[in-house]
C-alpha cells in the first residue's frame, strides 16, 4: 500500500508496553517520520508517536523483519553507541513514484524518435507550464518566506513531501523529502536542472542553491534560498 501524505498523529500505548491496537497506523507513521526526518533512535520515534520505547522497539523489530527498516549503531560522545533506524530500499518503494516504468520507457522512446533535442523540448514545455502555474500561485505572496511556504505547499500537492524551514534570518530551506519523478530524473537529469531553474525564476529576488541532492546520495533534495545581498 502506498503511503499518503498524512500527518503523524498521536497514538497511545498500554501500560504494559504493548503497542496500541492501531499498529498498522503506527507502522505508517514510523515510515513517514523516517522518510521526512531521516534515521532516528527508538526513543525519538516513541516520543513522536506518543508510545512507550518498548512499544516502539516492537514495531521497529517487526518492520525490520519485514525488510522495511535497517538498524545501525552510531557512537556518542559519552557512553555506549546509540542504535538508529532508517528506511530500506523496499520501504522507499512504498512511496509513490509517478508510473516510473512507463515514464522511463516514454523517455527512451522520445530519445529514440526525436533525439536529445526533442527530449529537451519536452522538458522546456514542462518548465513553462510549471512556471505559469507557480507564478500565479505566488503572485499574492509579499515576503520571501511566504513565497517559499507557498512553493512548498504546491510541491507537496505534487507529491514531493515538501517543507519550508527558516534556517536563519533571511535564509529559508525548501526541503523535498520525496521525489515522485525519481525514475525520470535518474534517466534524464535535465528534469532536475529544469526544476532548479523554475525555483530561481519563481524567486527572482533571492539566491537559490541546491544544497542536498538525492541523485548524489543524499536522502532528499534541499534548496537554500536567501535574500540577495
Amino acid at each position: 500500500m502506498n503511503i499518503s501524505e498524512s500527518k503523524t498523529t498521536e497514538t497511545t500505548a498500554q501500560t504494559t508496553g504493548k503497542p496500541a491496537d492501531n499498529s498498522g497506523d503506527s507502522r505508517e507513521q514510523i515510515l513517514y517520520l523516517l522518510k521526512t526526518r531521516g534515521a532516528q533512535s527508538a526513543t525519538t520515534i516513541a516520543e513522536h508517536l506518543n508510545i512507550s520505547v518498548v512499544g516502539a522497539r516492537q514495531h521497529l523489530n517487526r518492520m525490520a523483519t519485514d525488510g522495511l527498516l535497517a538498524r545501525f549503531d552510531q557512537a556518542e560522545k559519552v557512553g555506549r553507541p546509540t542504535s538508529f533506524w532508517e528506511l530500506t530500499e523496499k520501504a522507499h518503494q512504498r512511496f509513490p513514484d509517478r508510473h516510473s516504468d512507463l515514464t522511463v520507457k516514454l523517455i527512451d522512446n522520445v530519445r529514440e524518435i526525436f533525439g536529445e533535442q526533442g527530449l529537451n523540448a519536452l522538458i522546456d514545455q514542462r518548465e513553462k507550464e510549471s512556471l505559469t502555474e507557480y507564478g500565479s500561485a505566488l503572485a499574492s505572496c509579499k515576503s520571501l518566506g511566504a513565497r517559499v511556504k507557498k512553493l512548498a505547499e504546491i510541491r507537496s500537492r505534487e507529491g514531493y513531501m515538501a517543507e519550508a524551514v527558516q534556517e536563519k534570518r533571511g535564509v529559508w530551506l525548501l526541503l523535498e523529502n520525496h521525489c515522485p519523478i525519481c525514475a525520470a530524473a535518474r534517466e534524464c537529469q535535465g528534469f532536475c536542472r529544469s526544476e532548479l531553474e523554475i525555483f530561481r525564476q519563481c524567486l527572482p529576488t533571492a539566491k537559490v542553491e541546491r544544497c542536498e541532492y538525492l541523485l548524489d546520495g543524499a536522502r532528499r533534495c534541499a534548496y537554500r534560498i536567501s535574500v540577495q545581498a
